[in-house]
């Protein structure tokens, strides 16, 4: 299969760039605007996230089902839902920025109704989003690219929310009119960047079976072992960077004293993004994947820990614990895409039927669930440490922000990274694994499969020992779909032992 062009990796990224335009600005500001602009409490508005983000999760697994059934001949498998699906999105994120004053139940029913929807919209969008990345291509460098593509895109939005946003969120500010007027330029930019990935970010994989049934999809997920694991990992991890993701305004603000160093660290940020972009795939290729999750994780957790045992007097060094953490978090979100769409190759080996939309929809599913608890989490912390809009912190609540912001992020990333150790899909494991599904594509189109590939996959992550007279892989082999199974021959490659 042909390298990515440099374009259609551009327009993969400006996809991550339009999704974000609504997501994080949603993660960065939404605490704040329930509790500062809409009045709403902050025990109230963690309750909201809890329960809105868990449905957003099931929505995402309601996506991945729809994606799975959907197949257009002209547009692809991905693509329509993208163009189809950014205009609701953008315009439902101006709506969840616009809480009416209703009285107390109005105003949270408002903010119920407007953020799940939001959510349901996102998933419709983000899903096929994501699947996208494993329809364009199987090459592992290829791949990083594309993840490393996706997390500029993300960091550009965020940085500019950084630099140019947070210093706006002040006493005696317009806030209502600030984020009204920000979400609606949004929807014109949004619009243009998802046209730009429609445009450019094409699906270039084979697949066998277009439309996957139920059961097919779940056959998948019950024997793909190592995208279990990602998810688990994923779900521990976000819930400690979603916490920190809520309440480091308010570090800053509260805890520091200088909210004018948000912007510093967006800008710091952005520079960190494009220095990890140019270096990643290198990185990979060097070490693996996994190797670089771990290491970026485990620096997460020391940034972590700064954050929380430092004084507040010494600004610099709290403010060095943040970005320090900001950058094992930026390294893990480059990599885990990657991983993520190993795993719809793995999937595949098993089971015969590729699947990424379900795939990808268990993998957001998990890491949704853990943005909903980390997220309720933080905002449990301020309710607990007695924050209050407006007024100078207690030390009690100070303290509840720096946990927060610093204890509760090390201690879920370091379960995260324990949860890793035991990834057993390897990088060599899978160009193993995309040998044999080629191999096996080729029996299936008459085709003689190409000499020279690799050994076969085994699911400890070594080849199979020993064939049998006729040149058979001497091991169990896993079913394979029919239509492989009654074509197989002399010297074709077995789909491996479960």
């Amino acid at each position: 299969m042909k390298k990515l062009s440099k374009l259609s990796i551009l327009g993969y990224g400006a996809g991550d760039a339009a999704n974000n335009l609504a997501f994080t600005t949603a993660t960065m500001f939404l605490l704040v605007y329930y509790t500062d602009v809409a009045g709403i409490s902050a025990a109230a508005a963690g309750t909201l996230l809890l329960v809105v983000r868990i449905f957003d999760a099931f929505a995402d697994v309601f996506a991945g089902r729809l994606v799975d059934r959907t197949y257009s001949k002209r547009f692809g498998k991905f693509r329509p839902f993208i163009m189809f699906g950014s205009i609701p999105l953008l315009l439902l994120s101006v709506a969840t920025f616009s809480v009416p004053q209703l009285g107390e139940t109005g105003t949270l029913l408002y903010a119920y109704v407007t953020y799940a929807a939001l959510g349901l919209a996102y998933s419709l969008v983000n899903i096929p989003y994501g699947s996208l990345a494993g329809a364009m291509t199987q090459d592992p460098g290829d791949r990083a690219k594309l993840g490393s593509a996706r997390m500029v895109g993300a960091l550009l939005v965020g940085s500019a929310l950084g630099i140019f946003v947070a210093p706006l969120i002040k006493p005696g500010a317009d806030l209502q009119g600030t984020f009204t007027t920000i979400t609606l330029i949004f929807v014109v930019i949004g619009a243009a960047l998802y046209f730009f990935t429609f445009a450019t970010a094409k699906e270039r994989v084979h697949r066998t079976v277009p439309k996957v049934s139920f059961k097919q999809s779940m056959d998948t997920l019950k024997t793909n072992r190592p995208l279990l694991m990602l998810c688990l990992s994923s779900f521990l991890f976000l819930t400690g960077y979603m916490a920190l993701s809520s309440v480091q305004l308010y570090y800053l603000r509260d805890v520091l004293g200088r909210l004018d160093l948000y912007a510093v660290m967006s800008i710091v940020q952005l520079v960190m993004t494009f220095v990890l972009a140019a270096f990643m795939p290198k990185l990979v290729h060097r070490f693996g994947k996994k190797a670089v999750y771990v290491a970026a994780g485990a620096l997460s957790a020391v940034g972590g820990a700064m954050i929380f045992f430092t004084p507040a007097a010494l600004t610099w060094i709290g403010f060095s614990g943040l970005l320090v953490s900001m950058l094992g978090v930026m390294a893990v979100s480059i990599v885990v895409w990657a991983l993520e769409a190993d795993t719809v190759e793995y999937g595949e080996w098993k089971t015969g039927v590729r699947t990424e939309g379900i795939t990808y929809a268990l993998f957001s599913f998990t890491r949704k669930t853990g943005q909903a608890v980390g997220g309720a989490l933080a905002a449990y912390a301020l309710a607990m440490g007695g924050y209050k809009s407006g007024a100078t912190q207690s030390p009690e609540a100070l303290q509840g922000i720096q946990f927060a912001a610093g204890a509760l992020p090390a201690i879920m990333v370091i379960l995260a990274i324990a949860v890793m150790a035991k990834y057993k899909l390897t990088d060599a494991m899978h160009a193993q694994i995309v040998n044999e599904i080629k191999a096996r594509r080729a029996v299936q189109e008459g085709r003689r499969p190409q000499e020279g590939g690799a050994e076969e996959a085994h699911d400890d992550g070594g080849p199979v020992p020993g064939r049998g007279a006729d040149g058979a892989i001497g091991s169990v082999e896993a079913p394979a779909p029919e239509s492989v199974q009654a074509s197989r021959g002399k010297g074709s490659l077995s789909q491996g032992s479960r």
